[in-house]
């Protein structure tokens, strides 16, 4: 057995023989491999595991654009309600683990839990209390001046004002994604602490849509939160092509109907050109009552009718029950460009 047990002097010879500059062409190879080494690491980028990127960059951007769209609309909607102007802004889109998102909120806090059918699970509108305590303050007929934010839990009285806010929310909400996918949204229930509700496991991936709320000086987030799993059996209706294609479809039969019968009712402007003339300003200054101006326009030839100052039609004159007026003979179609001939 002691002949099995290596020496120190054979350990230290084993050692120096593992050594890359004992062996023949190892340093050529080492020196080769270096270079490649350095190019690859140049490339290398990390990854977070646990903040997978799920939602594509093509979905990213359709969400920017259709929130952002929403939030002009939420605005007026607000400025609306509080008779005040209210400038509601897109901030961020970001995707995110929901316990960041959770852990970065306030305590105290609006949170609220809405179900929007037929995304699964439920998504969350958090309004900061910064923005929503002179909002309510505002709908109770305060002016201005606000006091220092209060930092407690709404009252049943808040909680009745709160929710003409959130139905402004869900109402414009359900507008913008219209034309990607049929909402239907409800508030299920609002809480004070974040932390004590979990629609999702804490590493789940949400993304996070932020907007800024602007009522003259004061300044307060309001965050709509997106689960993954909620939007990824409609992943590919939310790619920027599809959903540009979507905003461009043609109007449904109701729309259309409604266009037309407000078209009906609609003014316009109708000129009838009997004559043209040219004369001097001289000439003009000295018209009189009974004076005669002369014409080159034939009296068969018919006259132009303008709409809204735009030549549509052609006319004979006449009178009917007393009245001055025309009989339209034809209609004249517009004049085709260059570009389309």
């Amino acid at each position: 057995m002691t002949d099995d047990v290596l020496s120190q002097d054979e350990v230290e010879s084993l050692l120096s023989a593992m050594d890359p500059g004992n062996i023949p062409g190892a340093s050529s190879q080492t020196t080769a491999r270096r270079p490649a080494l350095a190019r690859s690491q140049g490339k290398v980028t990390p990854y977070d595991f646990k903040r997978p990127e799920r939602v594509g960059k093509d979905q990213m951007r359709a969400l920017q654009s259709l929130h952002e769209r929403f939030g002009r609309n939420f605005g007026a909607a607000l400025s609306a309600l509080l008779r005040t102007i209210v400038e509601v802004k897109l901030t961020s889109v970001d995707q995110l683990t929901y316990s960041e998102f959770v852990f970065s909120l306030e305590n105290p806090t609006c949170f609220n839990l809405l179900r929007a059918d037929p995304l699964e699970g439920n998504l969350i509108l958090d309004i900061n209390p910064s923005v929503l305590y002179p909002i309510i303050d505002r709908l109770l007929g305060g002016g201005k001046q606000t006091g220092p934010t209060a930092r407690r839990p709404l009252t049943e009285i808040e909680l009745r004002l709160v929710s003409l806010i959130t139905t402004l929310f869900t109402t414009e909400l359900r507008k913008a994604w219209e034309n990607v996918l049929e909402l239907d949204i409800v508030v299920e229930r609002v809480e004070s602490n974040p932390q004590l509700v979990q629609i999702v496991p804490p590493n789940e991936v949400i993304v996070l849509v932020s907007f800024e709320l602007t009522l003259g000086d004061i300044r307060g987030m309001m965050n709509l939160c997106i689960p993954f799993n909620s939007i990824e059996r409609f992943s590919n209706k939310l790619s920027s092509n599809s959903w540009a294609g979507y905003s461009r479809g043609g109007g449904s039969g109701q729309t259309m109907a409604t266009i037309s019968e407000r078209l009906d009712r609609a003014h316009v402007e109708l000129i009838v050109t009997l004559a043209e003339s040219t004369i001097t300003t001289a000439d003009m200054i000295g018209l009189r009552v009974g004076d005669i101006i002369t014409t080159d326009q034939d009296v068969n030839r018919p006259l132009d009718v303008a709409v809204e100052g735009v030549t549509k039609f052609r006319a004979s004159p006449g009178a009917l029950k007393g009245h001055k007026a025309i009989q339209v003979s034809e209609q004249v179609l517009p004049r085709r460009s260059a570009a389309e001939e």
